[in-house]
């Protein structure tokens, strides 16, 4: 184990501790505990948000993905950022203006019921589970090539962190984790960014050049075609990575974390400034990679392309710059476990434990206590599930994560925001058909069974959760109510609501 590797590992772990300690003595209520009590500025929301989102794959995949595959891997970076457009034009204020801690929170505003909240919740599940998975997975094999322990062991040490977070600081703990992560993260691929370009005299010509004579792709590193070969898999990616986003429960949990509506836009507008520039900064970490590394020798080190950053930063800075660059991944890999885990707990013990089991008469101790141990069942859970997978590609997971949230959660959210005959009926429909289709394909694709030769299954599986969203609206139009939408219109897009709906929210008003 590299002694300089091991110090700033062990610096990430104290500060991270550290901030849960003081975020613990702040968590003593749910609101504080699930959503921070909306105390958040939209600055600080927007950098939590961007440290929830731009995970080890991000950093450590597309990186190697532009390095070995050019224009090709560029298209994950497009994907993430467009994503983040809707989110800000459609999603964002209504999800914050109608909800106060879950996604449930959200659909039962419109659709009340203790089966709507359950059925949500258990997407909510789904969905989180699947992405924890693949992440924990990820930080096992990258801690064990960093450090030298054991793949066992590494797991086991991220699962439990993320586990310490989200039970002793919540909220709180889990958003400056997030905060920290994203100016770490920044902070390291600039400095990368700055060394590669100074080495090419700040003359971008002669990096591309030098990229072109380095690659075995050649000029055509610059085209597309060199990982997908099927425009049809290109759009289909592209279509889950936008689209997924507006879908995924730990993203739209941050919402409820700042108090208002403009603090809700400053957040996304925040985090698309940061994302954009990240993965601009990760287009040129690629090409340097090639030009100062070598093409054959990442592909040596790391066939997948996931070392590509580090390698680079041994490179150009030697121990030292690899020691900080392994750290800051190291902290993304927390950072996003954690607000997964967070999502799934809070949709649990609020939706499932409060709403359902105790009608809403849950005290404040009860709900907490149910949170906490919810926490440490899904991390164990993930966790022992992560260390049955060492030797399996479990890549698969992430692009159907976004595939699911695309194809269930999006379609529920947009027609219950702006489709007045949307039915409670239309909600279930929608999600099953879109969870349904993708597990099919998944499952039949040529991840596993091989029998339908389509790796990513969003152009099918999409459009068939917002078929069935519609078909079961449009079957059940006996359900619709269309004076209470009107008056959940009027609040989801202004914020504003009638005296008769204040009985009905909690914790905060407009």
């Amino acid at each position: 184990m590299n002694f300089t590797y091991f110090i700033f590992f062990l610096a990430i772990l104290s500060g991270t501790l550290i901030i849960t300690h003081w975020a613990a003595k702040r968590g003593t209520t749910t609101h504080q505990y699930y959503s921070a009590a909306g105390q958040l500025t939209g600055f600080q929301n927007g950098l939590a948000i961007s440290g929830d989102y731009m995970s080890a794959a991000s950093f450590l995949g597309t990186t190697g993905a532009i390095a070995l595959r050019g224009f090709d891997g560029f298209l994950y970076s497009i994907g993430f950022l467009v994503s983040y457009l809707l989110l800000l034009f459609v999603i964002a204020e209504p999800v914050r203006n109608l909800g106060q801690f879950t996604l449930g929170d959200v659909i039962a505003r419109r659709f009340p019921g203790k089966k709507m909240r359950l059925f949500i919740a258990s997407s909510t599940l789904i969905i989180t589970i699947l992405y924890i998975i693949p992440q924990l997975v990820a930080s096992g094999l990258l801690i064990r090539l960093l450090l030298g322990t054991d793949y066992a062991a590494s797991v086991f040490v991220i699962g439990s962190l993320m586990t310490v977070y989200v039970v002793f600081g919540g909220m709180i703990a889990t958003s400056w984790v997030q905060i920290v992560k994203t100016v770490l993260l920044m902070a390291g691929t600039l400095l990368l960014t700055l060394i590669v370009l100074a080495r090419f005299q700040w003359h971008l010509p002669s990096l591309l050049e030098t990229v072109s004579r380095g690659t075995p792709l050649k000029d055509h590193f610059f085209y597309p075609g060199n990982l997908f070969t099927d425009p049809l898999e290109a759009f289909s990616l592209s279509l889950a990575l936008i689209l997924g986003t507006a879908g995924l429960p730990h993203i739209l949990i941050r919402f409820f974390t700042v108090k208002d509506a403009p603090a809700v836009r400053q957040s996304v507008v925040t985090a698309i400034g940061i994302i954009g520039s990240f993965y601009l900064l990760t287009l040129l970490l690629g090409f340097g990679a090639v030009a100062l590394v070598g093409w054959q020798q990442i592909v040596s080190v790391d066939p997948t392309g996931n070392l590509t950053a580090p390698l680079l930063a041994l490179t150009v800075g030697g121990d030292f710059l690899m020691a900080f660059i392994a750290a800051v991944a190291f902290t993304t890999i927390l950072a996003v476990v954690t607000g997964l885990l967070l999502s799934a707990t809070s949709s649990f013990a609020h939706d499932v434990y409060n709403c359902v089991l105790k009608n809403g008469s849950a005290t404040e101790r009860e709900q907490l206590r149910v949170a906490k141990l919810t926490a440490v069942t899904i991390g164990f859970v993930s966790t022992v599930l992560s260390l049955g997978l060492e030797s399996v590609n479990v890549a698969f997971l992430v692009g159907l994560t976004f595939v699911v949230a695309a194809s269930t959660n999006l379609p529920v959210l947009l027609m219950t925001f702006y489709w007045k005959r949307f039915t409670a009926t239309g909600v279930v429909t929608g999600m099953l058909s879109g969870l349904c289709v993708s597990l099919l394909f998944v499952l039949y694709g040529p991840h596993l069974l091989g029998k339908i030769p389509l790796y990513n299954p969003g152009i099918v599986a999409i459009p068939c959760g917002f078929l069935g969203a519609a078909l079961g609206a449009w079957l059940s139009r006996g359900q619709v109510d269309e004076a209470h939408f009107d008056t959940l219109a009027l609040q989801g897009q202004t914020g504003m609501y009638p005296p008769d709906l204040n009985k009905e929210v909690t914790g905060w008003k407009y």
